[in-house]
């Protein structure tokens, strides 16, 4: 059968096109603009978001004898990298992630033949240990990502962080239209637990990860009670399930932790043998939150453990007046001058912790 052409012409109406993207561009800036002008009024300011893609990017700056910071978010906004770098000799990565049990992480970097560096690790006993959850998909997540990272994936970010560092509505915790949804005043129904809200966007965030606390948390006012009344009900743990016996939900969780102990020996003993060195760093935290957390994880508990079963010397701030006399304004995180001058004084006892010597256990 022979092919028939046929006559195609595609008609373009007659309009201004011109005008019409002078409209386009007036309908899509407006609404940006007020957005943004907006989020500027209700104190955000342009910062990039941590997500898992900028800790791909620092994840990949690991070098064999690289100094890695691993942990929650008081190794993330207490460790100034400048200091550190100065008093240590090079520029530690910034690995620690909010809102995470630093498990996942230290197990990577075990797993990772070819590090044999050294590894500062942040310690909160109930985010360490928590045997699954959202803590551990915090971690677990960023490793996916990291592992998986592809080139469009890596593009768009640095698109991303070109944005993030110009506008101030770009705050995926905050300023999306599925955060501000979590936000409506909808009552708690009887019989059901406080909601366990995380806290809103209170730091600014660099390309290497180094994190500070924003002024307005650090004076008195909304955003620091508003952080304050988050802190107890997140670190309260939630009732056992209903529909498992308390009992056998409590030996599961036991084992669980039992198995975390033994895990974190191994990975540490793992890093060892490479050459690598591992020090455990309990951070400053203060108020209602630091009653809560002696009460439930005391000193003599998970922390003497951990470092009894890994043979990792340890740094617990309450140990030397120099460390442990700084306030934490919203009770968890240390402000941003103060962490540059915890870092400061904190240098001398991690060098004595990596060279091995008995003073600091």
């Amino acid at each position: 059968m022979a092919f028939v052409p046929f006559d195609f012409k595609r008609t373009i109406p007659d309009h201004s096109w011109r005008g019409i993207l002078i409209i386009v561009v007036l309908l899509t800036a407006g609404p940006t603009i007020a957005w943004e002008l907006y989020a500027r009024s209700a104190r955000y300011r342009p910062t990039l978001n941590d997500t898992s893609d900028l800790w791909a990017q620092a994840r990949e700056r690991v070098k064999p004898d690289s100094i890695v910071i691993i942990g929650d978010s008081r190794a993330l906004f207490d460790m100034d990298l400048a200091v550190l770098e100065q008093g240590l000799g090079s520029r530690p990565v910034q690995l620690a992630l909010a809102g995470s049990c630093a498990y996942p992480v230290l197990a990577d970097l075990a797993a990772d033949e070819k590090f044999r560096g050294t590894v500062i690790c942040g310690i909160v006993p109930r985010m360490f240990f928590a045997p699954g959850g959202p803590l551990v998909e915090a971690s677990e997540k960023a490793l996916k990502r990291y592992r998986s990272w592809t080139p469009a994936q890596r593009v768009s970010h640095q698109l991303g962080m070109l944005a993030e560092e110009r506008f101030a509505f770009l705050k995926e915790r905050d300023l999306t239209l599925a955060r501000l949804l979590e936000k409506l005043p909808i009552p708690n129904r009887t019989a059901l637990s406080p909601p366990r809200i995380p806290p809103p966007y209170f730091q600014t965030t660099e390309r290497d990860r180094r994190t500070r606390m924003v002024e307005e948390c650090v004076r008195p006012g909304a955003l620091q009670t508003r952080i304050k009344e988050g802190w107890l009900p997140l670190f309260t743990p939630p009732p056992p399930p209903s529909y498992v016996p308390k009992e056998k939900f409590l030996a599961g969780v036991g084992k669980a932790i039992e198995a975390r102990f033994g895990d974190t020996a191994a990975a540490v003993e793992k890093i060892r043998a490479r050459g690598g060195k591992v020090v455990f760093v309990r951070f400053p935290m203060t108020g209602k939150l630091k009653e809560l957390e002696d009460q439930a994880t005391p000193r003599a508990g998970p922390w003497t453990r951990l470092l009894k079963d890994t043979g990792a010397p340890g740094i617990y701030f309450e140990d030397y007046p120099e460390l442990a006399g700084f306030d934490c304004p919203e009770w968890s995180h240390l402000s941003g001058p103060d962490s540059v001058e915890f870092t400061r004084r904190l240098v001398p006892y991690l060098k004595t912790a990596l060279a091995g010597k008995e003073s600091v256990k």
